[in-house]
């Protein structure tokens, strides 16, 4: 298929079909300017009324004209400037949008009103003790903030700056809400604002832990930032990686090839002296290391101002003198791969960190500032025996004063810079890793971030004994890199589940996630050459959470992603990085067609840079495909999906999520030939080495041609990506609709045809045709149709759905990923219904399965809501399981029902 060619009024857009021709749609989507017609018609309308006006009253007049001429002036204003600042009309427009759902909120607290006995039952708990964990972290963040206060006081009498100030009292009252400090008139213009429909995230039953703690993730730890930060947290140490499985290794020890070291030697061959002729120690005080850095600061700045070119060159003018500016070379690449998602950037990312990790060794190596063994001895000593499962280094104290007086032998600034410039090598190589979602990404990510959170408690160690004396010894731009690093690695831990982390193997303790949140924090408000890294950091946090569980966490987690949306908007008006996250902000809370516009304005600021039109501009084409799905609007989808081919993202993906468009558009034909073409794209990979999607879709495909597709008409594949994508909970109300009405045609067919061969066996004795085998198609569509119901708020009504998948769970045998599946989606119910315990009960048991498609993806998922109801401080129970001698009166299995209620009894009666 050719693509059409676009008018020469839309070269600056993606290409979409202009004209509808054979099923196709145009995608209308609003410029900046584009609305210029409709203003002149609004003042053509305005003028005539006044001359209507005139003969009547002349007072209403001369008021009516000097409205007019300020509006004229605003639209001249707007005419002149049309993409000035397109980030903050995205920004407000989303603020809106929160706003009128926070007014929907408080109408329509919860989503269902069938949740009465199950509020009265969790409540019949009050004197049940909340999880330890929750505790110690109520407990740890009172010290702090206690610190935190403390410091406050002794800056104000010396004139310190601290960051804000914190209120304690609100603190331990759970905070206070910032809409009960808004005024009336505030409130007023929130909800006059842009009106949809709100995000499909439930309240649970009241539940007092909720509110405190929910309150306190939104108000996260403040640190002062003028003073020493080891002196009020304790990240942990290292310690002793535990034992990973045997096979793991050997399975890296096979995927190792010469031309991508994924685990640089901290000892190269050469000597110290034959290392000390090529890379000569950094010997620059820190107050003069600040100035040299002047350049780095520049082009990151550039950088997130959409002049990569300017960046690029500002780079590699120091980059064979200096490690920092090699590794601003290799933070482009590492973008560049995140957001291409292509293996050939990711490999040259790859090169070009290990480079800048072995730079920086060098310099290490030339200063000979090595760890000192009775430190190394002492830490694995503390950890191995000690209790410190969320503090580094405890075992340094910061140096008396009389010794600070005089001149202290620290590691000096510039070997110490050049670690957190080795850890951050390792800590981006990491992340790299992990987007592959295999098994040898994982164990190289482990092997990665062992390495990089070394440095990192080498260089915390030092910085603690310097005490409030480390601007003295430290420049700012390392100290940003200590925050930025240390708190990377904790949030990044946070959100991977125990089946990961067994294969990452990489520490013994647990992350934790507000000490990230609070040292990112501090480095984001540096505004130092980490700053912007650490809100993209923060942004991916947000977003990836409220992708993978967007019932559950996007209502919490909206407003502070907003929030730093908005100071990245204040800094960076334009950049193209943070309208494509606001793009994903927008489409999770529900607001498709600003997320749309968000993505055509990330297209076009990347137009005309090689790097970020290959990167960016496709990025954007892709997520606004997906856009188009969530609109139903599936030929527009295979268009870009088209486009896309052989230029981003996985071919294998494209090629199949292309025929799945075609099949829902009802060109069979054409859907066989994609899914056909989609299987030789992979088939020369081991099957070790390719991805979850690319296992998902060799499955799919194998069902396909197992009946020759002769059965594509029991299947809708396109609300199959749907569902595991996460995309009905961004739909509107009408389109979920739509959707229910397209499952029901298809599960009367299959009933229909369940029908026919019966009708044959009833007529035929042993005929030859077998019996009617339909229990794959039958439960897809009822899982994605109980979802639908979810999101819609009928959560009663999917309930029978999901029981009858686990009672047939036995003769589902092609398609595995649906039975847990299943259990995440009783999860979601239960805590629509507010049976929280039950919630996380039933999310737990989906843990227990194993060996389907994209297991690891669904784990992030589990582990993210079960650590949240941890949060909230929903008790444990024991996981659910369907034991043998559990069955209903006609026999068949079916989930044990703790909690009896007239729902549960009706859907047992119905089943």
């Amino acid at each position: 298929m050719t693509s059409p060619i676009n008018n020469d009024s839309q070269q600056d857009t993606p290409p979409v079909m202009n004209e509808r021709k054979t099923g196709w749609r145009a995608i209308q989507i609003k410029t900046p300017g584009s609305n210029n017609n409709g203003n002149n018609k609004k003042e053509k309308k305005s003028e005539s009324q006044e001359e209507k006006k005139e003969s009547s009253n002349e007072n209403n007049q001369q008021q009516q004209g000097e409205e007019g001429n300020e509006q004229q002036k605003e639209d001249d204003n707007d005419k002149e400037e049309p993409n000035n600042n397109e980030l903050s009309m995205v920004l407000s427009a989303l603020r809106g949008t929160v706003a009128s759902q926070k007014s929907t909120t408080r109408e329509n607290p919860l989503p269902i009103s069938t949740t009465t006995n199950h509020q009265q039952s969790f409540e019949e708990e009050p004197s049940s003790p909340l999880p330890t964990s929750t505790t110690t972290r109520n407990a740890r963040a009172d010290k702090i903030i206690a610190a935190a206060e403390a410091a406050r006081d002794e800056a104000e009498n010396k004139g310190y700056h601290i960051l804000d100030n914190i209120d304690v009292e609100a603190a331990n009252n759970g905070f206070i809400d910032d809409d009960e400090e808004d005024d009336e008139q505030t409130k007023k213009k929130k909800e006059q604002q842009q009106n949809t429909s709100e995000p499909t995230t439930p309240i649970p039953a009241q539940f007092s832990p909720q509110q405190e703690l929910t309150k306190m993730e939104k108000h996260r730890i403040e640190l002062p930032a003028d003073k020493n930060m080891a002196d009020y947290v304790t990240p942990p140490t290292p310690g002793t990686p535990p034992p990973s499985d045997p096979a793991y290794s050997e399975q890296l020890q096979q995927a190792q090839t010469p031309k991508t070291p994924t685990s640089p030697s901290p000892t190269p061959s050469k000597t110290i002296e034959e290392i000390d002729r090529t890379i000569k120690a950094n010997t620059l005080s820190p107050r003069e290391q600040e100035k040299y850095d002047k350049t780095m600061l520049d082009g990151m700045e550039a950088f997130f101002n959409n002049q990569f070119e300017e960046a690029e060159t500002l780079f590699k003018s120091k980059a064979d003198e200096d490690p920092l500016y090699s590794l601003g070379l290799g933070a482009m690449s590492f973008i560049k791969a995140l957001s291409t998602s292509d293996p050939e950037n990711a490999e040259k990312a790859t090169t070009q960190l290990t480079a800048t990790y072995e730079f920086a060794n060098g310099q290490i190596l030339a200063a000979s500032a090595k760890k000192p063994l009775k430190d190394t001895v002492s830490h694995y000593i503390t950890n191995l025996i000690g209790n410190n499962s969320t503090g580094l280094p405890t075992n340094t104290p910061p140096l008396p004063s009389e010794y600070m007086k005089g001149r202290p032998m620290f590691i000096t600034n510039g070997a110490l810079r050049a670690h957190v410039i080795k850890a951050e090598c390792c800590l981006l190589m990491a992340m790299l890793y992990l987007t592959q979602e295999t098994v040898v990404g994982y164990l190289k990510a482990g092997l990665n971030l062992r390495r990089a959170y070394n440095s990192y408690s080498l260089v915390w160690q030092e910085y603690k004994k310097m005490g409030q004396e480390f601007n003295r010894y430290l420049d700012k731009d390392t100290i940003s890199a200590i925050q930025f690093g240390i708190g990377s690695v904790h949030i990044l831990l946070s959100s991977l589940p125990t089946k990961i982390l067994k294969i990452v193997s990489a520490f013994g303790w647990k992350a934790d996630k507000h000490l990230g949140f609070a040292l990112l924090k501090l480095c984001m408000d540096g505004q130092r050459i980490r700053s912007p890294l650490a809100s993209m950091m923060l942004l991916s946090y947000y977003v990836t959470l409220m992708s993978y569980c967007p019932q559950v966490l996007t209502r919490e987690l909206l407003e502070p992603s907003i929030e730093i949306l908005l100071n990245a908007q204040q800094i960076f008006p334009n950049s193209a990085l943070f309208l494509y996250y606001a793009g994903r902000i927008s489409r999770l809370s529900r607001n498709i067609p600003l997320s749309t516009q968000s993505f055509m304005y990330t297209y076009q600021v990347s137009q005309g840079a090689l790097w970020a039109e290959h990167g960016m501009g496709y990025l954007a084409t892709h997520e606004m495909s997906f856009n188009c799905v969530i609109e139903l609007d599936w030929a527009s989808a295979a268009l870009r999906t088209m486009e896309l081919q052989d230029k981003y993202g996985s071919p294998a993906f494209n090629k199949y999520f292309y025929g799945v468009c075609m099949e829902m558009l009802g060109n069979r034909s054409e859907a066989i030939l994609s899914f056909a073409e989609a299987t030789t794209l992979f088939i020369n990979t081991p099957k070790k080495k390719r991805t979850q999607i690319e296992q998902f879709i060799e499955h799919r495909i194998q069902f396909f041609e197992k009946s020759g597709y002769q059965d594509m008409d029991y299947v809708l594949p396109g609300f199959e990506v749907c569902y595991l994508w996460n995309m009905f909970s961004c739909m509107q109300p009408n389109r979920l609709e739509s959707c229910l009405e397209q499952i029901e045609t298809t599960l009367n067919v299959i009933y229909k045809r369940e029908k026919e061969e019966y009708q044959v066996r009833t007529l035929e004795l042993m005929p030859t045709l077998p019996p009617p085998n339909y229990y794959d198609q039958r439960a897809i569509l009822l899982l994605c149709k109980a979802n639908i119901l979810s999101c819609l708020g009928q959560s009663s009504d999917a309930i029978a759905h999901l029981n009858w998948i686990v009672d047939h769970k036995d003769r589902i045998h092609y398609s595995k990923w649906i039975l847990p599946y299943a259990y995440w989606e009783s999860g979601v119910i239960s805590w629509y219904m507010g049976e929280l315990k039950r919630a996380r009960a039933l999310w737990t048991s989906a843990l227990t399965h194993s060996g389907y498609d994209f297991e690891y993806r669904l784990a992030i998922q589990l582990n993210l809501a079960i650590n949240h109801a941890i949060e909230m401080g929903v008790p444990d129970s024991p996981s659910l399981k369907v034991s043998e001698s559990q069955t209903t009166n006609n026999g068949r299995k079916r989930l044990p029902v703790t909690n009896p209620h007239p729902i549960h009894a009706a859907a047992t009666a119905q089943g």
